[in-house]
This record gives C-alpha cells, structure tokens and sequence, in this order.
C-alpha cells in the first residue's frame, strides 16, 4: 500500500463533522478513507463536466454529418493558408 505523500486540512463546523462521522460510520469506514472518496468522485465529476461534452440525438447527427462532409475552408483560412504558403516561398 502506497503512503499518502501529501495533506489537506480544513476546517468544519462542529455539527457538519457530526454528519461526516456518521455517514462514515455507516459506509464502515474510516472519516479520512470516506471523505476521500468522497472528494475525489466530486473532483471526477467536475473535470468530467468540463471535459465531455453530451449532445442530443440531433446534434449527433448534425455532429456526424459534418465529419462526413468535405472540408470547406471559409475565406478567413484561405486567407491565413495563402500567407502561410507565400512565407514558405521567401
């Protein structure tokens, strides 16, 4: 079993460590070994919300439609490839 190499402390009111011990308790659990998990499967969640996006039915298919069709570069980037390329010929 690996040691923990590092530490986070924080402060609770008294009634909310109450609950915490409980529910430790319950889940037969140690307070650390339980607020732990708890704080990683919340830090699990929130990166996941920032990092997946969930489309409906529709954006899917509109999603998908749009890999499958040919790449169209809009003036902006025929611009910018055009630039590129003329810095390449200098």
């Amino acid at each position: 079993m690996a040691v923990a190499a590092a530490r986070l402390d924080f402060r609770l009111e008294p009634r909310d460590k109450e609950r915490i011990t409980k529910a430790a308790a319950l889940r037969g659990l140690p307070v650390s070994s339980f607020v732990r998990d708890a704080v990683l499967r919340e830090a699990d969640a929130a990166i996941a919300a920032d990092t997946v996006a969930i489309l409906s039915a529709a954006e899917s298919r509109r999603f998908l439609a749009a890999l499958d069709a040919p790449f169209q570069p809009n003036d902006r980037l025929k611009a910018a490839m055009d630039a590129a390329a003329a810095l390449g010929r200098r």
